[in-house]
């Protein structure tokens, strides 16, 4: 995707500062819909984890997050970013392998909040990395809000994204079961 898309759509510098450069597959196979550049889905098509695919390097461990930073909205984005998947020390494109430093949520935009954008970066790894973070369930909101990528870019050396996608969703019924999910 262009670098003009990315800051038409306040990826840019919302929550990173550089373009990423190769484009993140990302496919939702329950629902059979993917995630291209700022298309919108719903939070019923993005509920369960994506298939994720990237350009890898042979021996190489990858960073991948999903992050909302439109929370509770982009007109009001106080809790800004609100991290919705992070997995470290992925080796090659096997997220499965990867240490899952916060558990899958789909997008959970409030009632009423607008769009809301979904962004999918993928990082390398300078090595294998020891985190810090505690880990993250499904059913856990503590940890996830004004959460920063770039800042825990930064903290572990990784440099700009590699790759990377969005998609934007907004409020639908769906929305309901995940709160209820949360543990409070």
């Amino acid at each position: 995707m262009a670098a003009e898309e990315l800051k038409k759509h306040g990826v840019v510098p919302d929550v990173i500062q550089e373009p990423w450069q190769e484009k993140l597959e990302v496919n939702y196979p329950k629902s059979n819909v993917n995630a291209d550049n700022g298309n919108e889905l719903t939070p019923t098509d993005v509920r369960y984890k994506p298939d994720l695919s990237w350009p890898v390097e042979e021996n190489a461990l990858y960073v991948i997050c999903m992050t909302d930073p439109d929370a509770p909205s982009r007109k009001d984005p106080k809790a800004r970013e609100w991290l919705h998947w992070l997995v470290g020390n992925i080796p090659g494109k096997s997220v499965k392998d990867g240490q899952s430093l916060a558990e899958y949520v789909g997008s959970v935009p409030p009632k009423g909040s607008g769009l809301h954008r979904y962004v999918l970066l993928v990082y390398k790894q300078p090595k294998k990395i020891t985190f810090s973070e505690p880990k993250i369930s499904e059913t856990a909101t503590a940890g996830r809000a004004k959460f920063s990528i770039a800042k825990f870019a930064r903290k572990y050396d990784l440099g700009n994204p590699i790759a990377g996608n969005f998609f934007q969703a907004q409020y639908d019924s769906t929305c309901d079961a995940i709160y209820q999910s949360f543990k409070k």
